[in-house]
């Protein structure tokens, strides 16, 4: 009994003297979260345009409808450049366009000279690598565009890849990229002006061309001699959204909300008609 007391008196006064040395001890405080470089927690867009008062734009200015740039006057029209200026609104600024092509636009933008990139852009893994997207705000794919006289001659891929025909491209894009994937045979063509490469087509330099279906849908009405075809059963499926900057989250969700909400309330809808008609 006298060994069990005295093991137990031991056992509390240990108890008491670590709990008054707890006590009586400096609170433990929590490391402070890092800084990022410049000593300073890292600045979204969400913030910056704002206080800059401008929201960049880099689009092509070559892609209609979404973008086009009057060679004559510089101004920019367009279903996205709409949509631009719609989101600069929002954020209580001015948009302003920065000029950039196909080739090009991945290194504009992510070396930082627009906050945003617009203008009919395709969601692509390589470019999804270097950049964020927004939520997609068209399906789209790749259709062939010819002279209405031949849109039955090349319907389908096997058509088109044949020995003498001629198929047109644009450089710098997913048109390119996608005419050097899947064609063998035929004689690949590039031009680099896609607001005049349909000239080609019409004027018998070149037999077809495949690009987004609704590129071809457009085209077809701006030259009666050309047709879309299939246009709504494309070759491939694909999405187009707007370029975002890799790691600014908040800027990302609030461009997301924008999209959801502009595609739903008749927004897009709106900017998208008069392009239609």
């Amino acid at each position: 009994m006298r060994r069990r007391t005295a093991v137990a008196a031991l056992a509390l006064t240990f108890t008491a003297a670590f709990t008054t040395a707890t006590a009586t001890a400096a609170p433990a405080t929590t490391a402070p979260a890092k800084a990022a470089p410049g000593g300073h927690s890292k600045a979204t867009l969400l913030d910056k345009v704002p206080r800059r008062g401008v929201l960049r734009v880099c689009t092509t200015g070559d892609y209609r409808p979404f973008t086009y740039k009057d060679p004559k006057t510089g101004a920019y029209t367009g279903i996205d450049i709409d949509m631009a200026k719609h989101l600069a609104a929002s954020l209580g600024v001015k948009a302003d366009f920065v000029a950039t092509t196909w080739t090009k636009l991945m290194d504009d933008f992510t070396a930082g000279k627009c906050d945003i990139g617009m203008g009919g852009i395709s969601v692509t893994l390589a470019r999804a690598q270097k950049a964020y997207f927004s939520e997609p705000y068209l399906v789209d794919g790749k259709a062939p565009i010819a002279r209405c006289a031949d849109k039955d001659k090349y319907d389908s891929l096997a058509k088109i890849d044949q020995a003498g025909v001629r198929v047109i491209v644009n450089p710098g894009g997913t048109n390119e990229k996608f005419a050097k994937a899947n064609i063998r045979n035929a004689t690949i063509i590039t031009h680099p002006d896609n607001n005049t490469i349909f000239d080609e087509i019409v004027a018998g330099r070149a037999d077809v061309m495949m690009t987004d279906g609704s590129e071809t849908k457009y085209q077809a009405k701006l030259h009666p001699e050309l047709c879309a075809i299939n246009p709504d059963k494309p070759f491939t499926f694909a999405e187009k959204a707007y370029l975002l900057p890799r790691g600014d989250e908040e800027f990302q969700e609030y461009t997301d909300q924008w999209v959801h909400l502009t595609t739903r309330d008749g927004t897009y809808k709106g900017f998208a008609e008069p392009w239609q008609s």
